[in-house]
């Protein structure tokens, strides 16, 4: 049986996330125009229509603000790079599943430019980002893991791309990664930690394309951003072994 006293409960928390919500939606507005730099919590209330003390009580500060919306726009890449991979109907299709994880990736950054900025861009001055922004921010890089891992699993997947002579041996480099990616029972034992080297260089690779499309490193020099972004992606499978 609900009660009055639940009922009114629930009705403060709904109103509490509407308030929420469109303090968010008001800091993102502001992103837009000025940049995580100059975000501050006054600014956001005039938006809203409240004074400063009310917006007080949902962030207490700038930095909770800066760091709800970091993890808002991670969680909105990640769930549509998930999707993405999701999307494709054969699971045996790692080619495939990496294509559109890649290619996701880039749309919703093209689509959210200002997002993106925030969370690839240039350090806000004075702000930390708290361990909560952890999962929320690796949610792409462990989708792509488990795209790699399930191919070797699979047996569709060849030899990494063989490095020069001169490399250093990726083990100690890379020890967290390793870990991270041997839980999850990459067959290859042998080859694990090339594996991990080459798919960290994947990812930095795929998000400095799109970094310096978005920040205009790549005018004069790529015609067809999409096109090159694809092409850059499948370069990577082939040196993980995907080809």
């Amino acid at each position: 049986m609900t009660t009055a006293r639940s009922t009114t409960r629930t009705a403060r928390e709904r109103a509490r996330d509407e308030i929420t919500a469109e303090i968010l939606s008001a800091a993102r507005a502001r992103l837009r125009e000025a940049g995580p730099g100059e975000l501050s919590l006054r600014a956001v209330a005039r938006d809203v229509g409240m004074v400063s003390s009310a917006v007080y009580r949902y962030f207490p500060s700038r930095d909770e603000l800066l760091t709800a919306l970091l993890i808002a726009a991670y969680d909105e890449l990640g769930a549509a790079v998930e999707a993405a991979d999701e999307g494709v109907p054969d699971r045996a299709d790692f080619i495939g599943r990496w294509t559109a994880t890649c290619r996701a990736t880039r749309d919703w950054a093209v689509s959210h430019p200002h997002d993106y900025a925030l969370l690839y861009g240039s350090p806000v001055p004075g702000y930390a980002a708290p361990r909560d922004t952890v999962g929320p921010a690796t949610r792409v890089i462990v989708r792509l893991v488990e795209i790699i891992v399930g191919a070797y699993e699979a047996g569709s997947a060849g030899a990494v791309a063989t490095p020069p002579s001169r490399s250093a041996a990726p083990d100690q480099m890379v020890a967290d990664a390793i870990a991270f990616v041997r839980e999850r029972g990459v067959v290859s034992e042998q080859s694990v930690p090339e594996i991990v080297m080459r798919t960290l260089m994947a990812w930095s690779t795929l998000f400095g394309t799109v970094s310096f499309e978005l920040f205009g490193h790549l005018k004069g020099s790529v015609s067809d951003f999409e096109t090159y972004f694809d092409q850059v992606a499948l370069r990577l499978a082939g040196d993980l072994g995907l080809a």
